[in-house]
């Protein structure tokens, strides 16, 4: 009797049961690796949310006000097109990757970033994302660069494949590297495409004012949140 596993285990055109087994289990042990590593994150916002209430109460208790500590991320959105730009500010934004208008990008805040900011600052608007808004980007926006290829992140293996040998394998895991800036923050967001945005609801009218002005450039702080809620 033939035994038909091994020959087409063995044949070059059949199946090859043993990479198909090593495979599943791969995946199997994958899934609860995701699961768990999903449960540590929700676990980490949720204390973290706790302790900013705590922080808050504390304050308001002896007489002060809370001071929030300085944010790590940013996310920019371009608003204004290429007329009458000067070429060290296109040059900037192409550095941002923000080649077209509602292009946005996640950005870590240093010394480098801020004054790159300054320059392109009449052409942009820029905040600090909260966790449901980099969520919310990535899910609902979110593309990978596999092969210098824009590919949709529909599935967790495109995230391994781009990002895996940095421990990054779901999508939690890129949520989670962007939102606290962790170590591998720059490798993370090179693999995402630029966010490309929808025209907010009533559009912006006052592009060319600074929105300290009542205008809709420059450093918006918090309320880039609500912006990215009428774009994504």
């Amino acid at each position: 009797m033939i035994n038909t596993r091994a020959t087409l285990g063995s044949g070059s055109d059949g199946p090859d049961f043993a990479t198909l087994d090593t495979k599943k289990k791969k995946d199997r042990e994958n899934r609860k690796l995701i699961f768990s590593r999903a449960q540590q994150y929700a676990k980490e916002y949720e204390e973290q949310e706790k302790e900013l209430i705590r922080l808050k109460r504390e304050a308001r208790m002896k007489g002060g006000f809370y001071v929030s500590p300085e944010a790590k991320l940013l996310f920019i959105i371009r608003i204004r097109g290429i007329n009458a730009m000067h070429p060290k500010t296109r040059k900037i934004l192409q550095l941002l990757r923000l080649r077209q208008i509602f292009n946005g990008v996640f950005l870590k805040v240093n010394k480098a970033t801020i004054n790159m900011l300054r320059r392109v600052e009449p052409y942009v608007t820029y905040g600090y994302p909260n966790l449901k808004s980099v969520k919310e980007l990535i899910y609902k926006r979110g593309y990978g660069k596999l092969n210098k290829q824009r590919v949709p992140l529909s599935d967790n293996s495109i995230i391994e494949q781009g990002l895996g040998k940095y421990g990054i394998i779901c999508i939690e895991d890129l949520v989670h590297e962007i939102m606290t800036v962790g170590p591998h923050f720059k490798e993370a967001n090179n693999f995402l495409w630029p966010f490309k945005l929808k025209a907010p609801l009533g559009g912006l009218k006052k592009k060319r004012k600074h929105y300290v002005e009542g205008g809709d450039a420059g450093n918006r702080e918090n309320y880039i949140n609500e912006l990215i809620k009428r774009m994504n």
